[in-house]
């Protein structure tokens, strides 16, 4: 596996971290490339953090971002990139799984877990986007995982079943169904996967807000990078069916150790949050360390980027409270 060494990051390199690529693999035989993000003449075992998302990102836009903002405040960091995407392996491209995904994370940890500068009792993970709900189920099956955060998350399982906004109802499920694997007739026939598109562009003058927003992150300068999906080509079109046929929080209100939900109060998605944080604290004997912090104004794609507007000493201090 050739990674690319030089810094083409979104965003601009921090003179606090040392950073350098590492690679770690998955129990399904992937291996996945991640940077990796240390404070500055660290010398303790450090608490660890691996970070991924958005769901069709790379480790060069927001996740590393988050990484990297994340050893500044001096914990030990990894961004990585999920199977079949990015700098990661797993063909074929462009597919994802709710098990595979989440194992992407179980494997962030396996490899923290052993390096020699990390506690492996002080591991936490942080998921954006479709991530968020990812890093649920992850902590839901991952006792390690001391701490959880959500970004602006989404319920991949949800949004593929349901729609957005809960909008497809059994018989527009089942056309869905049918045009999926149609799809899958026509991709075995070809021999190969077409691709669903990334974020469109050009952008239609009567484009929903969030799509707006979502164009003003991938298809400009702000956001955009040439291995990301949604800056590019996209997910193939069956590549989420999985999805529609596996609820991913079905244990969330299992989870014992500590979990901060964060979303942005003008979000499209923040219903995604809302119902996730409800449903694990409904009479659920964790809840006391379950928390949901909603930001006032903000919209889905300002928890990617504007570092004026995600909680960074939120995040610091929750992880120092429960990676102790």
């Amino acid at each position: 596996m050739t990674l690319t060494q030089e810094w083409d990051k979104t965003f601009p390199k921090s003179d606090k971290v040392n950073h350098k690529k590492v690679t770690f693999v998955n129990r399904y035989g992937i291996t996945l490339a991640a940077d990796m993000y240390t404070p500055l003449n660290a010398e303790a075992k450090l608490p660890a953090v691996a970070v991924c998302g958005p769901f069709g990102a790379v480790k060069e836009q927001c996740s590393g971002l988050y990484a990297q903002t994340m050893a500044e405040r001096g914990f030990l960091t990894i961004a990585f990139d999920p199977s079949f995407t990015g700098e990661s392996g797993g063909t074929p491209r462009y597919m994802a799984s709710p098990d595979i995904n989440t194992e992407d994370f179980q494997a962030a940890v396996d490899f923290l877990s052993v390096q020699e500068n990390v506690d492996p009792e002080r591991v936490g993970i942080i998921g954006i986007c479709g991530w968020g709900g990812l890093a649920l189920n992850a902590a839901a099956i991952d006792t390690r995982v001391k701490a959880t955060v959500a970004m602006t998350m989404y319920d991949m399982s949800r949004v593929n079943a349901y729609g957005y906004f809960d909008s497809m109802d059994e018989d527009a499920r089942y056309a869905a169904r049918e045009a999926l694997n149609a799809q899958r007739v026509k991709d075995y026939r070809s021999g190969n996967y077409e691709l669903g598109g990334g974020v469109v562009d050009p952008l239609p003058e009567d484009a929903p807000f969030f799509v707006k927003d979502y164009h003003a992150y991938y298809k400009t300068p702000r956001g955009y990078h040439p291995r990301s999906l949604n800056s590019n080509g996209g997910w193939n079109k069956i590549g989420c069916i999985s999805f529609m046929n596996m609820p991913q929080l079905t244990y969330t209100r299992e989870i014992r150790n500590a979990v901060l939900i964060v979303h942005g109060e003008k979000a499209h998605s923040c219903y995604f949050s809302r119902d996730a944080y409800a449903a694990m604290v409904k009479d659920s004997k964790y809840a006391a360390n379950k928390e949901l912090m909603i930001i006032p104004g903000a919209v889905h794609t300002d928890l990617y980027d504007q570092v004026n507007v995600i909680p960074f000493d939120k995040l610091e201090k929750f992880f120092k409270e429960h990676l102790k």
